[in-house]
């Protein structure tokens, strides 16, 4: 069968291959799934980039054409394409893939375009220089560490605002993230860094992949959580 054509079992056994890769390894299998990543997607159900989209939508005020837009794990530019069609045109996209970002280019929606391994090399982006930097799929055990989201403040303008996902995955190192992110989120807003403008719930965003499922178990299916914050001003 050729890739183009993965069965969600061929998937599966796929993404389970990278489970134990280090960072740099992890972007390695990134480069070689870039020419069916968009595809494969599909496939899984995979749609937290419309739920963030459309979260961020309903939350942010003001209007798009003008927001500078960091993209943070960008991939191959889903993000970017989906807020693209509600009117948001200036975009900076950074990713740990090669072959990710060349995809992204492809797409012409973005101004520059920077390779980087979050959490091990310093996010590529000016302190206080971005209107809504976005991070969405990437903040989970294994990818990126929860360390990084300081970083997507920093890159923030102050007043400026920071949309990100989290993956909630129903395992002990999965809760683990979790309440580590939860604790950095509020241990952010009590130094007065920024305030918490919406959260949301993100439902069966894509099938779960990652586990092999029994006949009698619940549905394989991933959630998620959804965080908008607005950077002080002071």
């Amino acid at each position: 069968m050729s890739d183009c054509c993965r069965s969600v079992d061929d998937m599966k056994a796929f993404l389970q291959s990278s489970k134990n890769l280090d960072p740099q390894e992890r972007m390695t299998f990134y480069d070689s799934w870039a020419p069916t990543y968009e595809q494969d997607s599909e496939a899984i159900n995979y749609s937290a980039p419309n739920m963030v989209v459309d979260f961020l939508n309903s939350n942010l005020p003001g209007s798009r054409e003008d927001v500078k837009v960091l993209d943070v794990a960008c991939g191959s530019g889903l993000v970017g394409k989906l807020m693209s069609e509600l009117g948001f045109r200036n975009f900076v996209g950074v990713d740990g893939s090669k072959g990710m970002l060349e995809l992204a280019a492809q797409s012409g929606l973005y101004q520059d375009l920077r390779l980087a391994l979050l959490g091990t090399e310093p996010l590529p982006a000016q302190t206080g220089a971005f209107d809504l930097v976005v991070i969405v799929g990437a903040l989970r055990d294994g990818f990126v560490p929860v360390s990084v989201i300081r970083e997507l403040w920093q890159a923030a303008k102050p007043g400026g605002y920071v949309c990100m996902s989290r993956v909630d995955l129903k395992s002990e190192s999965g809760e683990k993230y979790k309440l580590c992110m939860k604790r950095e989120l509020q241990q952010m807003e009590e130094e007065g860094l920024w305030t918490r403008v919406s959260t949301g719930q993100m439902n069966k965003y894509m099938m779960n992949v990652y586990h092999n499922y029994k006949e009698d178990e619940n549905e394989p299916y991933l959630d998620g959580t959804m965080y908008l914050y607005r950077k002080s001003i002071n």
